[in-house]
């Protein structure tokens, strides 16, 4: 997950208009002057348009109120229970044409996990035939003990037996029983499908009666040292247990800058307060996350005809009573480097989100309150949007209108409250920014230098850019898309930041 703010546009109104009326229709002698607008004319349409943009301003501060009045749950590394009781993690780590230096740097972290060796172990899917990447992982083998691996066969293969068996006899997988994929056993070739083979045959695997968490990671996520500590503390008193995410290149070019400050603006900030004391339906982040085994599988695994897993799942758990709390040791991880790659990143992500939206708020029985609820958590980025009309409207409101009175008093007042809470909601987010870039950047000159990169005139032009992955995962959400791996590639970004003396930040921001 992963959004910015909005912009508020500058405030203004209308011309001055010189109306020459008699006196019977003005109630005096002669003529004077007063400011008209023909319900019509081009700053009639203009002062509209602005009233829109400021209505849907204003109600996007009104959520933003709301989410960030949510109580926070957050969970440390330090409440871990002893050695001899912490109980057995098992990371499934998906992967699809990896290059095998990105997957070393994310072994070589967890390399460092502070946690019993006996109770964790780290388990490479990739698709059977993936070769080279599964060649990559064998010669891994060699330099981490942890790491075993687990081809995920075809579908049409017999050890998916397991799968159909449960589902057949659990109501909570509600795209096998209805819908145009029920009994579809032709699951897409992506991260989903990989997770439910890992998911069903680990329980299969395991000790009757054990218990043991899950974790998932993406191939170029690098843990804190104490990852697994704090989820292990987090399960004591919560049900699913999210890792924040910081990008560890946000400094590679503009477009991962950019990029990295989506992370900084839900992941580092907003999403924290989904947790609500159990109170506000919430997404997973789909990686660093823990959660019992058997709970997921009582719920039916994984969707597999999603863009991406992570809000459905996350809603999935809410709706049976499984509380979030959030650690804020944060994953490295890293952004795309160029516009285009984030592009087609941020486009799954809207129509993963759209779809979550829809027919599963359905199925898992939400009432309106808990729809509504629902939806705010994506409103950060489908209101993105409006900034393509507050933008020229406000530039209208600026230059064409500065020196009337035509603009309606309720219409100033509203658009010096959003100004206000723009400024004050940017503020604590620079704040913020400025705080979580120490968790991967050591030098002062580096975190001014990506803050310069972000500066709000830069972010106007980002917020624009959006517009086309929102367009983009609108279509594809409409097309039912989003059912290919169309993964993101990684490159090694983090290596150096990773290898180095510095190790990943145990401590939030």
């Amino acid at each position: 997950m992963r959004v910015g703010h909005l912009v508020i546009a500058p405030l203004g109104g209308l011309t001055n208009h010189t109306c020459l009326a008699p006196h019977k229709a003005c109630g005096l002698e002669g003529t004077f002057k007063v400011n008209a607008i023909d319900p019509i004319s081009g700053p009639a349409i203009w002062l509209t348009l602005f009233a829109i943009a400021q209505l849907l301003y204003g109600l996007t501060f009104l959520v933003d109120l709301y989410l960030f009045t949510r109580p926070v749950n957050l969970v440390s590394s330090g409440t871990a229970p002893p050695d001899d009781e912490t109980p057995r993690i098992l990371l499934l780590y998906p992967v699809l044409h990896e290059m095998e230096e990105t997957m070393r740097t994310t072994f070589t972290a967890l390399s460092r996990l502070d946690y019993p060796k006996d109770r964790w172990s780290v388990t490479a899917i990739p698709n059977a035939d993936d070769h080279a990447t599964i060649a990559s992982l064998e010669r891994l083998q060699t330099e981490f003990d942890f790491l075993t691996i687990t081809k995920i066969p075809p579908t049409s293969h017999a050890s998916w037996d397991i799968v159909w068996k449960d589902w057949d006899q659990n109501p909570h997988a509600y795209w096998w029983r209805e819908g145009k994929f029920a009994h579809d056993r032709n699951l897409p070739p992506k991260k989903t499908r990989q997770l439910i083979y890992a998911l069903y045959h680990a329980l299969e695997d395991a000790p009757p009666g054990e218990d043991f968490l899950i974790d998932y990671i993406d191939a170029d996520s690098c843990p804190p040292r104490d990852h697994f500590r704090a989820g292990a503390a987090g399960m004591l008193t919560h049900d699913v247990i999210q890792a924040e995410n910081v990008a560890g290149n946000l400094n590679a070019s503009l477009a991962a800058s950019w990029h990295a400050f989506d992370h900084m603006a839900w992941d580092g900030r907003k999403y924290r307060h989904l947790t609500a004391d159990g109170k506000h339906p919430y997404w997973i982040l789909g990686k660093g996350v823990f959660f019992r085994a058997r709970d997921l599988q009582r719920l039916g695994g994984f969707h597999p005809w999603m863009a991406i897993e992570d809000p459905e799942v996350g809603m999935r758990f809410w709706a049976a009573g499984k509380k979030l709390a959030v650690v804020e040791a944060p994953l490295i991880e890293e952004v795309p480097l160029t516009f285009g790659r984030g592009i087609t990143q941020r486009k799954r992500w809207v129509c993963g989100f759209l779809q979550s939206l829809s027919l599963p708020l359905t199925e898992l029985k939400f009432s309106m309150s808990q729809t509504m609820k629902a939806w705010m958590n994506f409103l950060p980025c489908a209101s993105l949007w409006v900034n393509a009309l507050g933008f020229p409207t406000g530039i209208w409101a600026l230059t064409y209108g500065a020196n009337n009175a035509a603009i309606p008093p309720w219409l100033f007042w509203l658009s010096l409250i959003n100004i206000t809470a723009f400024v004050l909601t940017m503020i604590g987010l620079y704040i913020s920014t400025w705080r979580r870039t120490a968790l991967v950047l050591t030098r002062t000159s580096d975190r001014l230098y990506y803050m310069l990169k972000i500066n709000p005139l830069f972010l106007m032009i980002w917020w624009v850019v959006w517009l086309i992955p929102i367009w983009l995962g609108f279509w594809m959400y409409m097309r039912s898309g989003g059912l290919v791996w169309e993964r993101t590639e990684k490159i090694n970004a983090n290596e150096a930041l990773i290898r180095s003396e510095r190790t990943p930040a145990v401590s939030g921001s």
